[in-house]
């Protein structure tokens, strides 16, 4: 596995870890704060260590998004649906339409460009300003998955 690709399940671990928070992280996985903040330090002492995969399982669980299993597949060129975006998901009276995905879809993307436009206002996108970036560009993502799914799910009927 590459430099980047190590770096980028880190990022996910960290999320994946303040998404549940630190106490509660710690309850679930029986690690304290100190191991769980190696298993996504950058450091060159910590370069080779990652959460196991139990433990992944059981923050992912309590998390509202499985953050490194999302960014494993994304390493491995698939995708992941998750919630009320999975096929056999129940159907509700509050899923959006079409139309509803095509808006949130205008509103992430107008997001997205506004934060790359104040990003790239100094000509330099600094490495808070590249993690905003990446967030809106998840959230996009998530709006195209949950819109393409929808749509299959109108084809097949």
């Amino acid at each position: 596995m590459g430099d980047a690709a190590k770096l980028y399940l880190k990022r996910h671990t960290e999320r994946l870890i303040k998404d549940v928070g630190y106490a509660a992280a710690c309850a679930l996985t029986g690690r304290s704060k100190a191991t769980l903040g190696r298993y996504f330090s950058e450091d060159g002492d910590h370069a080779d260590r990652f959460m196991p995969v139990d433990a992944v399982a059981a923050l992912e669980a309590a998390a509202s998004f499985p953050h490194v299993t999302a960014a494993l597949a994304e390493l491995n060129g698939g995708q992941i649906a998750h919630g009320r975006d999975r096929r056999n998901a129940p159907r509700g009276a509050d899923e959006r339409g079409v139309n509803g995905h095509v808006i949130a879809l205008s509103q992430r993307f107008a997001i997205l460009m506004a934060e790359y436009h104040s990003a790239i206002g100094d000509g330099i996108i600094s490495v808070n300003e590249a993690r905003r970036l990446l967030e809106e560009t998840l959230e996009l993502q998530k709006v195209l998955v949950e819109m393409k799914l929808r749509l299959e799910a109108d084809s097949a009927g």
